[in-house]
């Protein structure tokens, strides 16, 4: 497992290799089928992202210091982008999740081309995955 910014390069180099905006759509919902499903335990209301219009589960559980993270959407869109955020933080340290730069979704265009409400949706992801970094993060100290 890289860095998170060697992770995003690799997401950012992937997405430069469709033309347009209907191939990286098939794309996202490729990688919203490979995502490591939360188990059904987890898939409370405790655990839906809030300010997203679909239902997105968040879980994460720390390993060896470093949170793991597993999630569903019942939207396939939604699906394919909390992928690609957990392929980002999941693996890494909670520290490393606070200081992530995440410019690399306006170098795919991702935030271009979501919807407002998905585009919100998108900024709620991030702020839940860093709050468990926070979380997290104060039961290591």
């Amino acid at each position: 497992m890289g860095t998170i910014n060697e992770v995003q390069e690799e997401i950012v180099e992937e997405f430069s290799l469709f033309d347009d905006w209907m191939q990286r759509y098939e794309y996202m919902i490729e990688l919203g089928k490979s995502l490591p499903l939360i188990d059904k335990q987890f898939k409370t209301d405790d655990n839906i992202i809030k300010g997203c219009q679909s239902k997105v589960w968040v879980h994460a559980d720390l390993e060896e210091d470093k949170l793991v993270f597993t999630a569903d959407s019942d939207a396939i869109i939604t699906k394919g982008i909390i992928a690609i955020l957990i392929r980002v933080f999941s693996h890494q340290h909670p520290d490393a999740i606070l200081e992530a730069d995440t410019s690399f979704i306006d170098k795919i265009g991702l935030k271009e081309h979501l919807s407002p409400t998905r585009a919100n949706g998108l900024v709620s992801m991030i702020k839940q995955l860093k709050m468990y970094a926070i979380a997290f993060k104060t039961q290591l100290n």
